[in-house]
């Protein structure tokens, strides 16, 4: 799993035995992969030989691996031990909390959102004309945590989001304001909402999720891992950009729910099978936490 900090998107890599469609790209497998078989095991490596032979599965070539996992060393989200001839990759302490905050928004927290108490959180910021770049990993985390432009320096989440960790990563305390706050009776709900974000496009993709994985339901049984591995990382691709609005004030046939539950069907046919599968394909071994 993986949060706004790991950029990934969705060019079209081909995926035997998953839905058609665009796949996730090769660092957002690999992230779904560490987060399903690596993240709770403790600082462990995975020898890079099992990581080729794992995302073949998915139609991502060698090539593609070796290059996107030195790439994930070069941004500090993986470690490489060497031992004799064999490489093996392990996660680092930055990866280990992106992936724990990505593990919870995939398998505790609903894409509903039906027990929203009316509350509201707005930042708001100026920050200086030369951090273009902090500016922009403020709106993309920002995003993440489920937030939405109200106005170009006023953005708005609902319920109580916590975002000190993002302000003080990104060092603009000095810049920011922040509140928690209901809405007047005076304001109309569901126009902010409409005007505030992209309902089409989060809706589309639940729509395209759903499309592309309902003829899986109940027929995982091809390779469970490859499955199992393509579906966490398309999802957590689907849900991250959903605000999680209140269900109250989005249009009645919604199609986050119906997504949501095929995806959890998917998700307990495949769970299993896939770690015993990965348990028998993976060598791996105990790495000193770097």
């Amino acid at each position: 799993m993986f949060s706004s900090d790991t950029p990934d998107g969705y060019p079209g890599d081909a995926a035997p035995d998953a839905p058609g469609g665009p796949q996730p790209r090769p660092q957002s497998l690999l992230l779904a992969f560490f987060g399903d078989h690596v993240l709770e095991e403790g600082p462990l490596g995975v020898y890079s030989g099992s990581i080729i032979d794992v995302l073949g599965r998915v139609g991502v070539g060698e090539y593609a691996v070796r290059s996107t996992l030195t790439r994930m060393v070069n941004r500090g989200l993986l470690q490489r031990r060497r031992q004799g001839r064999r490489m093996y990759f392990g996660l680092t302490p930055h990866a280990t909390q992106i992936l724990h905050k990505g593990r919870k928004r995939v398998w505790h927290t609903s894409a509903v959102n039906d027990d929203w108490d009316g509350t509201w959180t707005l930042l708001g910021f100026s920050l200086p004309e030369a951090w273009r770049h902090r500016r922009h990993d403020l709106r993309s985390r920002l995003t993440w945590s489920g937030f939405g432009p109200l106005y170009s320096g006023l953005w708005i989440a609902p319920g109580d989001v916590d975002i000190s960790e993002i302000v003080a990563e990104l060092d603009i305390a000095a810049h920011v304001k922040i509140f928690h706050a209901r809405a007047d009776a005076a304001t109309d709900i569901d126009v902010m909402i409409r005007d505030t974000w992209d309902l089409e496009t989060v809706a589309a993709r639940y729509a395209a999720f759903e499309k592309r994985w309902i003829t899986h339901v109940g027929d995982c049984s091809v390779d469970p891992l490859a499955t199992h591995l393509c579906l966490v990382a398309e999802w957590l691709g689907t849900i991250r950009t959903d605000p999680r609005l209140p269900t109250r004030h989005l249009p009645p046939d919604w199609p986050a729910r119906s997504a949501e539950e095929i995806f959890r069907r998917i998700a307990e046919q495949t769970g299993e099978p896939a770690r015993r599968l990965a348990a028998e394909l993976l060598e791996t071994t105990p790495l000193e936490p770097s």
